[in-house]
């Protein structure tokens, strides 16, 4: 049985692969969506603290899913959302996984100038005293403009009360930082000629990482291993939840098939 493991992003639990769960599994896929270091217990618990999630950074999540990976038959197939996307391509430089789908990534280190759209969104962390050693929460208003801004006012609330969680700020500054930090963990080695085929989704109402964002990550890699690039139109950055997932799940799944080593 092969394996898929899901890693999801900030301001989530893994209930966000929920639907891309159940349809791999219905497809007799062995299907591992684990939470990252630090989250502990259902939405509503971690809204009332999410102490655990202090000081949780890029070591700390790849760590975590490098342990769940060594301790497979084989290589998965390595899908990731938003910051897991990011996560995802660490992973597949490093040498892990038959083949990476990095769906609207955080960028690694080396991708220059952000969209302004990605600097106002992450503004209200960035204000917020104490985010980088604690945690930053959307409110309903900023979790709908820039994260789920493709769906209607009330399909927007019910997902911000079913999924929206505090973010670890150290995770938040260790992205937007990167690319002045000698050594950042977010760096990539573009030019890996051995590493597994990689995938990259980008959704074209896609606020926070927007598709050129993702599209110009795309255009970093220079080795020769394989890396595409789809875009799916319509889509915000909740893309893997909201209505049209499936084909996103299948564009997916399908490609992995096809370029896995």
């Amino acid at each position: 049985m092969k394996t898929i493991l899901l890693v999801h992003g900030l301001w989530v639990t893994p209930s966000s692969w929920e639907s891309f769960q159940h349809y791999y599994e219905a497809r007799g896929y062995r299907v591992i969506a684990s939470p990252w270091p630090g989250i502990k217990g259902d939405v509503p618990a971690m809204r009332r603290d999410a102490s655990s999630l202090n000081g949780i950074g890029i070591a700390e999540v790849m760590a975590h899913y490098i342990s769940i990976i060594k301790s497979l038959p084989e290589p998965p197939i390595i899908m990731g959302h938003s910051y897991g996307g990011l996560i995802t391509q660490l992973l597949i430089d490093q040498g892990y996984g038959s083949a990476g789908v990095a769906i609207d990534s955080v960028p690694p280190k080396g991708i220059l100038i952000l969209p302004w759209s990605t600097y106002m969104a992450l503004t209200p962390a960035f204000l917020k005293p104490g985010t980088f050693k604690g945690t930053f929460l959307f409110t309903f208003e900023q979790f709908w403009r820039v994260f789920a801004n493709s769906l209607t006012e009330a399909e927007a609330r019910a997902a911000y009360e079913q999924q929206a969680i505090p973010a670890s700020g150290r995770a938040i500054f260790q992205a937007a930082l990167a690319n002045m930090t000698p050594n950042a963990l977010s760096t990539i080695n573009f030019k890996n000629g051995s590493r597994a085929p990689l995938l990259m989704i980008a959704g074209e109402k896609d606020v926070i990482m927007p598709a050129a964002l993702n599209r110009k990550n795309f255009h970093k890699y220079q080795g020769a291993s394989v890396t595409e690039f789809k875009e799916f139109p319509g889509r915000s950055h909740y893309i893997i939840a909201e209505k049209g997932w499936e084909e996103v799940a299948e564009y997916a799944v399908t490609w992995a098939e096809k370029k896995a080593k």
